[in-house]
């Protein structure tokens, strides 16, 4: 009797153990969201970089990226509707969410609120609130590698090259063609503040959302005559203007999209229309030849693994969603460095990782990212961790770089960032992070 009690006691135990080191096997899973939008009037912009942020995942995944820690996915459409995507947040993040990446300024916005409740980070890769990339403020929001703040900024001075001097833009007409939106509207403290600065005209011409509709918008563009046109579209919009600007006979030359207007899909329909268009770069533009793309397409798409067609891989915006999976993943991988290598991170510890996210060149080149990106470092104060970007043009049949690497003047964003995030904090009834919570 006391043996069979013995033996049923050892089995149960070993029952238990197995049981343990099973949930154990099945808990080291780094979950990322991913809010996409594969349907709609975005999606010829959103399929592409949703395909390049589920291959990274891929990718990182085959080369064990996170120590042995499994790394998996789940997509949500949104539609790159606001109320859809809160919905999707709210569904994923009690799956072990690590982070959430909006893909919609409008999105971003609305979760801005939930995050610090939720101990959730937000990655904002150049979109957002551009005043998120002052951390003391914005503890759960990382715009890394670039703000619409600073795309302006880049654009401002490009031209302001281009015409001889910053100086010479006095008296010029500089009109801003944007999307009806909170990401349409995000340039405009920035663009205001370089024209009182610089004595130039900027007229304001929103377009409703989608864009399918602009005759009214580009008849002003007409009667007005601006020597410049910046172009702060995405999706169908961006195709839209730059054929209405090829009916009027605005020169394709003299407009300049945001890096969200400046992909094979807003010109591939107007092709040599097109030619002359430019548009501001997030670093990056169509890389095909880089190491890490070279690297997906052996590993993922010779494999019949890849997650889009092949022929997509390296273009602007299949790196966008390439880079930004990157950025999730390494600030994972810099968490594991301070809270154990080999283990699951969370929200939080995540949290940490992007605030001290060091991608230096050696790093980059490792990950095959040389000439792709410069070197991006985050801290507690700076959460976008970069100011450059370049400008590419459309020859007609494929993007190439006009310009030199264009920083941002630290000078003009760091008061706005700065005015805007207290503006935000007063509203909100919030603190400043003291020093010591750096340290968290």
């Amino acid at each position: 009797m006391k043996l069979a009690s013995l033996t049923a006691t050892l089995t149960l135990a070993a029952g238990a153990l197995l049981a343990a080191d099973a949930a154990q096997a099945q808990a080291k899973e780094q979950f990322f969201p991913a809010l996409v939008y594969r349907t709609g009037p975005f999606s010829p912009n959103g399929v592409p970089f949703a395909n390049g942020y589920v291959d990274y995942l891929k990718y990182a995944q085959i080369k064990n990226a996170l120590n042995g820690v499994k790394i998996t996915y789940e997509e949500c459409e949104t539609g790159y509707a606001t109320d859809k995507g809160v919905e999707c947040y709210e569904r994923l993040k009690g799956k072990g969410a690590t982070v959430f990446q909006p893909l919609s300024t409008g999105i971003t916005f609305a979760l801005t609120e939930k995050a610090p409740i939720d101990k959730i980070p937000l990655i904002t890769a150049g979109y957002g609130r551009s005043e998120s990339a002052d951390g003391m403020a914005f503890k759960w929001n990382f715009p890394i590698a670039g703000t619409y703040w600073l795309a302006a900024d880049a654009l401002i001075q490009h031209i302001g090259k281009k015409e001889g001097g910053l100086d010479k833009l006095k008296g010029k007409k500089i009109a801003l063609v944007y999307h009806d939106s909170p990401f349409g509207k995000e340039p405009i403290p920035l663009l205001q503040e370089r024209a009182k600065m610089h004595g130039f005209e900027m007229p304001l011409l929103p377009v409703t959302s989608p864009g399918i509709e602009q005759k009214s918008t580009w008849l002003q563009i007409r009667q007005s005559r601006p020597d410049y046109v910046l172009l702060w579209g995405w999706g169908v919009m961006n195709s839209t203007a730059l054929k209405e600007a090829q009916a009027t006979g605005f020169p394709r030359e003299k407009m300049y999209g945001v890096w969200w207007a400046g992909a094979e899909p807003d010109v591939k329909d107007v092709a040599e229309g097109a030619k002359g268009y430019n548009a501001v770069t997030m670093q990056h533009g169509t890389e095909t030849n880089s190491k890490i793309v070279q690297d997906v397409l052996k590993e993922l798409h010779a494999k019949g693994q890849g997650t889009g067609p092949k022929e997509e891989v390296g273009q602007v915006l299949y790196m966008r969603g390439l880079m930004s999976a990157m950025f999730a993943v390494e600030g994972v991988k810099r968490a594991q460095e301070r809270f154990g290598k080999g283990k699951v991170i969370t929200g939080e510890q995540a949290r940490w990782g992007y605030e001290n996210l060091s991608l230096d060149q050696k790093k980059l080149d490792a990950l095959g990212f040389a000439g792709v990106l410069r070197p991006i470092s985050t801290s507690c104060a700076d959460h976008m961790g970069a100011n450059w970007a370049r400008v590419h043009t459309w020859d007609g049949k494929k993007w190439e770089f006009t310009s030199d690497w264009l920083q941002a003047d630290e000078q003009i964003l760091k008061p706005l960032v700065r005015a805007a995030a207290d503006k935000y904090l007063a509203e909100k009834k919030l603190q400043r992070r003291t020093p010591a919570d750096c340290q968290s």
